[in-house]
């Protein structure tokens, strides 16, 4: 099948060009984000492939739909960017890889939690200055902290355990109780027991309509004073609005980020020589006890080697016409 394949990287195409070798897809690839405007790049093509920051809303859907385009391909899990009404509409199928990288992900918090923690960063560049004061490098112990989980799916409960492992007490909300949390000895509670009693917080939720800007100011004020709170889920989790005067004012003791709320201008790009337009980001950036990275939690060759795959068996199901369910987003 001939694939449009948008937002490519230089890594994108090392690893579908190496999977494609099993299923023999003619991918053409454009370094663009799909959207309204780019859309007309896939003309002629059956199907499209697309990431986390192309922009499928419902003119762009219709506009592939008259060009002919049948699948829409994500290579991600996420799919809080596709006008799935408009797809249905239009009769567009939009499948997705549901899981990819789930102990990269968890990894990946966990590295933020401890980087925060014992304020890496900062000895980093003391030591690369030929300062070996440790003042002002002060941590905390995890064992015998509260470590709060928002979604317990397959990454929640990979980092769960792996914080349990530090001897942690894990408290944990979802509407769905996974089993093998509660095999843990894991303890389920309210959104609001959850902010009141955890001194780290990590969101591994789906942006829904139910979820976003589930933190904001008022369920922030419920936590404790100096949380730490780590989000490598979706950035429309977070009001970004509040952060600032989160951590001016101690609420937020550290903030880890792998998404932010409008990245789609920003991540994966590489704008060393612009000045970044996005206010509360440049703010974030001045805080000493914040962490961001643009959005490479997911980033492990595993990871790749599994979307590659997954993506392009996606594509050759659709063709033969034998989808599997999991991975059909309705």
């Amino acid at each position: 099948m001939r694939v449009a394949v948008f937002s490519s990287k230089s890594y994108d195409k090392q690893f579908l060009n190496e999977a494609n070798k099993k299923y023999v897809h003619d991918l053409v690839y454009f370094e663009p984000h799909l959207n309204s405007i780019t859309g007309k790049l896939a003309a002629d093509f059956p199907a499209v492939c697309v990431f986390v920051n192309d922009f499928l809303d419902r003119q762009t859907i219709k506009s592939l739909s008259i060009q002919g385009v049948k699948l829409i391909a994500l290579r991600c899990a996420g799919f809080n960017n596709v006008d799935l009404p408009a797809a249905k509409e239009f009769g567009l199928t939009v499948v997705r890889v549901p899981a990819y990288s789930p102990h990269g992900v968890a990894e990946h918090a966990v590295t933020l939690i401890l980087a925060l923690n014992r304020r890496i960063c900062r000895a980093y560049n003391r030591i690369h200055d030929g300062n070996f004061s440790i003042d002002g490098l002060l941590g905390f112990e995890l064992y015998g902290k509260t470590f709060g989980v928002m979604g317990t799916g397959k990454i929640g409960f990979i980092l769960a355990r792996i914080m349990q492992g530090f001897g942690c007490r894990i408290l944990a909300y979802d509407v769905r109780i996974n089993p093998e949390c509660q095999a843990l000895g894991i303890e389920y509670v309210s959104k609001e027991k959850l902010y009141a009693q955890s001194d780290i917080i990590s969101l591994h939720l789906p942006l829904l309509k139910e979820t976003y800007h589930m933190i904001n100011p008022d369920t922030l004020a419920q936590m404790k004073n100096g949380v730490m709170l780590i989000n490598t889920s979706r950035g429309g989790l977070i009001d970004s609005s509040c952060l600032v005067e989160g951590l001016k004012s101690g609420k937020i003791g550290y903030l880890g980020l792998d998404v932010y709320e409008e990245e789609e201008s920003m991540f994966f790009e590489d704008l060393s020589g612009q000045v970044i337009q996005d206010d509360i980001f440049a703010r974030l950036l001045s805080f000493p006890n914040v962490i961001i990275t643009g959005h490479q939690a997911f980033f492990t060759n595993t990871a790749l080697e599994n979307i590659a795959d997954t993506t392009l068996g996606n594509i050759t199901a659709f063709q033969n016409n034998c989808l599997s369910i999991e991975n059909i987003v309705k």
